[in-house]
C-alpha cells in the first residue's frame, strides 16, 4: 500500500465546516447534515472520488450557478403500500435519496419488498449509501441512477448512457456489509477528475474519441465528454472482445429503471446545456429498492448463508503472488478502520477548494494544511 503523504483533516472539523458551508449556500441544516454525512461516507470507504472532492464543483457551484436549487422540494406523486413516486424539483439528490430511502425501508419492513423512484433529481453522491442504509437494519438494498451521457454503446462513439450505477449491499455476519458499488462504465467521470487533479494521465482502453481512436489526456478528456468529442468506455471496454456490450446492457437497465418508472427525461435529456447553451439542471432519475429478509427464510440465515459464501470465496485457492482474496465491502471497511482516527486525507486542489468555499461565505475555520 502506498504511504500517505497528504494531510490529515480530522472527521469532526470536515463535519462543521461542510455543515455550515452548506447551510451558507442555502440549505436548512438538516439537509445540510445529511448531503455532509453522504460525502464523508465516501471518504470513510476510500471513494475520493465522490467524497470531499466534489464538494465544491459538483454541488457548492452548482447551487451558485443556479442550476441546483438549495432547498429541495420534496414532492410525494404517489404512494402505495409498497412504491414510492417522488420528484425533487431540481433539490439536493442526497435529500432526496434519504428520505426515500427512509420512506422504502419502513414500506419493506411491512411488505417485504418496497421500491421507490425519483425524478428531477441532481448528483446523490455514492450509490451504496443508500443500500446500506437498507443493510445496516438487516434488509438488502439495491439502488441505481442515471447521469449525464458519457458511456458510448458498443459499437459507437457518442456518449449516450451515464455511468449509471447498479449497487447491491447485503447484511452478513460478518464486522461490515457486502457491498457492491460500481459504475457500468469502465471507469467514472469522478476517477478521470482525480486523475486530472493529480496530472495523471487516465490509462488507455477506457476512454474512446469520435475517431473510434483511445484518449488519454485527463484534462482534455473532461472537456471532450462535456462538448461530446469523447465518451467513455462500457464495463468491460470498448467492442465485443472483452464483453463491453455486458456493461452496455446493465447501463441500459440502469438508464430504463432511472426513468421509465418516473417518466423522467433520459439519455441525451440529462444533458446540462440548453439549446440556447446555457446551463440548465440535470433533472436526473434515481431508484431504490429494499427487500426484507424475514418474508424469506428470516435475517439470520441470510446473514449466515451470505457470510458463508463470502468466507468461501475470500479462502479459494490465490493467484501466484497474491497474499488474500477481497470480497466487496471489505477493502472499504479496511479504509475506514485505517482512517477513523485519523480523519480525510486532502490533497492540495481540495485544500485550495475548501478555503475558496471558506473566503466566499466569510466562514471562521482554519485547517491545519495552512
Amino acid at each position: 500500500m502506498t504511504k500517505e503523504t497528504r494531510p490529515y483533516v480530522s472527521w469532526e472539523l470536515m463535519q462543521n465546516f461542510m455543515t455550515d458551508a452548506f447551510m451558507a449556500a442555502g440549505l436548512p441544516q438538516e439537509d445540510a447534515e445529511i448531503c455532509t454525512d453522504i460525502l464523508l461516507e465516501s471518504d470513510r470507504r476510500g471513494i475520493e472520488s465522490h467524497g470531499s472532492n466534489r464538494f465544491k464543483p459538483i454541488y457548492i457551484d452548482r447551487i451558485n450557478e443556479g442550476i441546483l436549487n438549495p432547498v429541495t422540494r420534496y414532492e410525494v406523486i404517489k404512494d402505495t403500500p409498497a412504491t414510492l413516486v417522488v420528484d425533487a424539483h431540481d433539490g439536493m439528490g442526497m435529500v432526496a435519496g434519504y428520505k426515500a430511502m427512509n420512506t422504502i425501508i419502513e414500506k419493506a419492513k411491512k411488505c417485504g419488498i418496497a421500491m421507490a423512484v425519483i425524478r428531477n433529481s441532481s448528483h446523490f453522491g455514492i450509490a451504496g449509501y443508500y443500500t446500506t442504509m437498507a443493510s445496516h437494519q438487516g434488509l438488502i438494498g439495491i439502488s441505481g441512477t442515471n447521469a449525464r451521457p458519457s458511456i458510448a454503446p458498443t459499437f459507437g462513439v457518442e456518449n449516450m448512457l451515464g455511468t449509471n450505477p447498479l449497487t447491491f449491499s447485503f447484511p452478513t455476519d460478518e464486522p461490515f456489509d457486502f457491498i457492491l458499488d460500481c459504475a457500468t462504465s469502465i471507469v467514472q467521470r469522478g476517477k478521470i477528475e482525480l486523475y486530472a487533479r493529480n496530472g495523471e494521465p487516465t490509462p488507455k482502453g477506457m476512454v474512446v474519441g469520435k475517431d473510434g481512436t483511445a484518449k488519454t489526456d485527463s484534462i482534455q478528456i473532461l472537456k471532450d465528454l462535456v462538448d461530446g468529442e469523447a465518451a467513455l468506455a462500457p464495463l468491460g471496454g470498448i467492442g465485443e472482445t472483452l464483453a463491453g456490450y455486458k456493461g452496455y446492457g446493465y447501463a441500459t437497465v440502469v438508464e430504463i429503471l432511472s426513468s421509465a418508472l418516473s417518466v423522467s427525461p433520459f439519455l441525451k435529456a440529462l444533458t446540462n446545456i440548453d439549446a440556447s447553451g446555457h446551463k440548465k439542471p440535470y433533472h436526473l432519475g434515481h431508484f431504490l429498492i429494499c427487500i426484507n429478509p424475514d418474508f424469506f427464510m428470516g435475517e439470520e440465515s441470510f446473514r449466515h448463508t451470505t457470510g458463508e459464501i463470502l468466507r468461501e470465496l475470500r479462502n479459494s485457492k490465490k493467484a501466484p503472488d497474491q497474499e488474500r482474496i477481497y470480497t466487496a465491502g471489505e477493502k472499504e471497511w479496511i479504509i475506514w478502520n485505517e482512517r477513523k482516527d485519523k480523519g480525510v486525507p486532502m490533497g492540495e486542489s481540495v485544500q485550495k477548494e475548501f478555503i475558496a468555499v471558506r473566503d466566499m461565505y466569510h466562514l471562521n475555520y482554519k485547517f491545519p494544511f495552512e
